[in-house]
């Protein structure tokens, strides 16, 4: 179109009284709370309240929960947000009310609505709150192939509204909570179920809504995951420590901190970073002088926390040889990938031959690969092959290390001709 053709075409809509069209998209609009903010439930009276109208709803049921990660000691809940046709939403604060299991028990025939849920689970479990029954919001957009599964954006794409942002890593501890933010916590279950309504009706279309409930299965099964081994071996910045007496160091570092960050109900991170633990243990101070001088353990640290961190720099200088810590963690399961083409050429092209399939697989079925098959399952696969690679034999290893059934049934074939893959 000619400068004089967008001219006319401008005077022509000026004339008629109608407007160009907009080139921007329009404005999603913002959800708001159906019933306004409900009040927080903190008393014994009051829970009885919510149990008793729970208990009369209907349907699913939308639970969330808020943590105070980045602020306190451990992952509890410190608000427990819910909503069920017949019942409406409600804000339950675990502190004033720490034992939910009245409540879980009066929904515990329904089915659970979670944002994922594996995020939740742990810290409802701790207050008495257990489904037998889930719906999982997020892992349901995962295998739907949504490229984005965070809550607020699958609410935005798939039901046109927007959540309020900005409170998601808050101090969720404060007391009395603000108001925007108990907002922001009753808009997590707002849409809950209507989300869980439109994603089991996409899986049922993609046929793969039995492929889902058996994720949920297993998810409402598992039981609660054993404490971790060696957690210190976690610390950011471990891998510069090379010498045992060093890793020493950050053991003896990590576990003071954890005691104190216990007591105090702080986060460890908040009593002394991981980056000053890996200085102190490249180091190797022999006074609280020169512990000081590091980073980390500046001016504004007080003498006594000093000394206490030195206390433990000097229990891990004084410790035998035999009391050292070895490097690196006793493997379960297969070595490195990048190990294998030296240690066991044939069981390296066997991987290769399994990712490209599992590649091509899920990126057919449009889901990611990790939620087709885990990469590990896969490593131990092809670390530890049947003798006799049949379909029959890699399903029942694939079993074995815990892949449902829709999934040995997608991936045993391609994973049996990938085995027979020969090294060159």
């Amino acid at each position: 179109m000619t400068d004089a053709q967008k001219t006319a075409a401008d005077t022509t809509l000026r004339a008629t009284g109608d407007s160009p069209p907009d080139p921007r998209p329009a404005p999603v609009p913002l959800l708001e709370p159906r019933e306004g903010i409900p009040p927080v439930t903190a008393t014994d009276e009051a829970l009885a309240e919510v149990v008793a109208a729970f208990a009369a709803g209907t349907g699913p049921v939308a639970v969330d929960a808020e943590r105070a990660s980045g602020y306190r000691y451990g992952q509890r809940a410190y608000l427990v947000q819910l909503r069920r046709e017949g019942a409406g939403s409600v804000l339950v604060d675990p502190v004033g009310c720490p034992d939910l299991s009245a409540l879980g028990e009066a929904i515990g025939d329904a089915e659970w609505v979670l944002h994922a849920a594996t995020q939740d689970l742990p810290c409802l479990r701790d207050i008495g709150m257990v489904p037998t029954r889930l719906f999982d919001t997020e892992l349901a957009g995962r295998l739907a192939g949504f490229a984005r599964v965070g809550l607020g954006a699958m609410v935005e794409n798939v039901l046109g509204y927007a959540l309020e942002k900005g409170h998601s890593a808050v101090d969720w501890s404060t007391r009395p909570l603000p108001e925007p933010w108990l907002r922001y916590a009753a808009l997590d279950v707002e849409l809950l179920v209507d989300l869980r309504d439109a994603l089991e009706e996409e899986l049922t279309q993609q046929g793969k809504l039995e492929w889902a409930r058996q994720e949920f299965a297993a998810i409402a099964a598992a039981p609660p995951p054993p404490p971790r081994k060696d957690p210190w071996r976690r610390t950011s910045g471990m891998h510069k420590v090379r010498r045992r007496r060093q890793m020493a160091v950050v053991r003896e570092l990590w576990t003071a901190r954890d005691q104190v960050a216990q007591r105090r109900d702080v986060s460890p991170g908040k009593v002394l970073g991981d980056a000053a633990i890996v200085e102190a243990a490249l180091s190797l101070p022999p006074n609280s002088h020169a512990l000081a001088g590091l980073p980390g353990f500046g001016h504004r640290m007080g003498r006594r926390a000093l000394e206490q961190w030195q206390a433990a720099v000097d229990r891990a200088r004084a410790l035998p040889e035999s009391e050292l810590p070895q490097p690196g963690q006793p493997l379960n399961g297969p070595p490195p990938p990048r190990a294998w083409a030296d240690k066991d050429p044939a069981a390296a092209a066997r991987l290769s031959a399994a990712r490209a399939a599992v590649t091509a697989l899920a990126e057919n079925l449009n889901l990611p690969q990790e939620n087709l098959i885990t990469p590990d399952t896969v490593r131990r696969l092809c670390w530890e092959p049947p003798a006799e690679p049949t379909l029959e034999a890699v399903a029942e290893v694939l079993s074995g290390h815990g892949a449902r059934p829709w999934q040995i049934e997608q991936v045993a074939p391609i994973l049996t001709e990938a085995l027979l893959t020969d090294a060159g």
